[in-house]
């Protein structure tokens, strides 16, 4: 089915996300799993590119123009050559309208130029040892010391967590305020008590820094609060949207890439003297795959369009996240399947993806999670 969303601006710089991942990535990616980390050189070179930045103001070196249709290109074109270790949807689909639309000016000029240059990694640390999706059990505390917070908890699974030099950390700042005494402060690298731990060893996504960070009364400027203190809570409601769309991207496009190769493999591989495609069993499976990437494709879309006019709801983007996740890992391990054992073998990309995969239908909230918003939309 052919796509109404983008337009020619926006297939021009498909051709220049794709030509920069050709030169500047694709080659190199399969160290990159090896060492567990992307060189910092690729931020910058992509930065360089305008990959970066999306929705930053021109003044603070961005691309000056709010269209989510120029991130989905970025995320469509990584998904489709497999580039996993790459976190520049972190960078511009997540923590971008924190720093945009919550900061102060000076905050702007002190962040944002080294964000779109690829020069500032950053990071959000939500997650706790005991607290995942309920962000409300958040442990990690803030405490005023004139203007200073004292900043005391751990986070963990925070993805850029090594490579970042801001890090974005929710923590309590009201003990007694439940999840209306959250606040957002930026720490930088190097404040003193701010450790990182490993770079944590994961079942797919192997040149993603994902890091156990620690933070051990670590004074933080209170010029560093994002948004309004207390108000960290309603900050990441009105910003999680967003970032469940953008795993809906990731995934539909992962997806659809998989699917495409394992097409060609079964027209390729023959067995009882045929190319497996003319097997029956098989041309039903790719058929049913093919109209669900296609269905799931055409909500995406329409998610996208909603989320550019300002009107896409939080169980909107909810019922995206869950539906393309569990599609994803579905439609990739039946893909595996029709490898046979050349699906088993990590030299087929399907077998990478099928690691990479899984671990969408858990981080941006949990699919049980997700399936708990839209339910309590209908009124249950």
């Amino acid at each position: 089915m052919h796509r109404e969303l983008f337009e020619t601006e926006h297939d021009l710089f498909r051709e220049s996300v794709a030509e920069f991942l050709k030169r500047e990535v694709v080659p190199y990616h399969g160290q990159w799993e090896k060492d567990g980390i992307v060189p910092r050189e690729v931020w910058t070179k992509a930065g360089g590119m305008g990959l970066l930045g999306l929705g930053v103001p021109e003044d603070y070196g961005g691309s000056g123009v709010t269209d989510f249709r120029f991130n989905a290109v970025v995320s469509e074109e990584i998904c489709r050559v497999g580039a996993s270790g790459l976190g520049f949807g972190l960078q511009n689909d997540v923590i971008a309208p924190y720093l945009v639309r919550l900061t102060t000016a000076e905050q702007r000029r002190r962040w944002l130029p080294g964000f779109s240059s690829g020069e500032l990694i950053t990071a959000i640390a939500m997650t706790e040892p005991g607290a995942g999706s309920d962000l409300q059990g958040i442990s990690t505390t803030a405490v005023r010391d004139g203007d200073d917070y004292v900043l005391n908890g751990q986070k963990t699974f925070i993805t850029n967590g090594i490579n970042a030099d801001l890090v974005i950390v929710v923590a309590r700042t009201d003990p007694d305020a439940g999840a209306h005494g959250l606040s957002l402060l930026a720490v930088e690298r190097g404040a003193p008590g701010f450790e990182r731990g490993r770079n944590l060893d994961k079942i797919g996504l192997k040149a993603q820094d994902t890091a156990e960070l620690s933070f051990t009364d670590v004074r933080v400027p209170t010029a560093n609060l994002i948004g309004q203190e207390n108000r960290g809570f309603v900050h990441l409601m009105e910003n999680l949207p967003q970032e469940r769309l953008s795993i809906a991207v990731a995934a539909t496009a992962g997806a659809e890439a998989v699917l495409a190769e394992t097409i060609e493999y079964c027209k390729n591989r023959t067995a009882f003297g045929r190319p497996i495609s003319k097997f029956q069993n098989t041309r039903f499976v790719l058929a049913e795959l093919a109209t669900e990437v296609d269905l799931a494709r055409t909500y995406v879309d329409r998610a996208i369009t909603l989320l550019n006019r300002g009107e896409l709801t939080v169980e909107d983007a909810a019922k995206a996240k869950w539906w393309t996740t569990e599609l994803a890992n579905r439609l990739i391990d039946r893909c595996l399947q029709l490898h046979g054992g050349y699906g088993y073998m990590m030299e087929y990309p399907v077998a990478k993806a099928w690691q990479d995969a899984r671990i969408q239908s858990i981080f941006g909230g949990t699919t049980e999670i997700m399936k708990e918003i839209v339910g309590r939309s209908l009124g249950l």
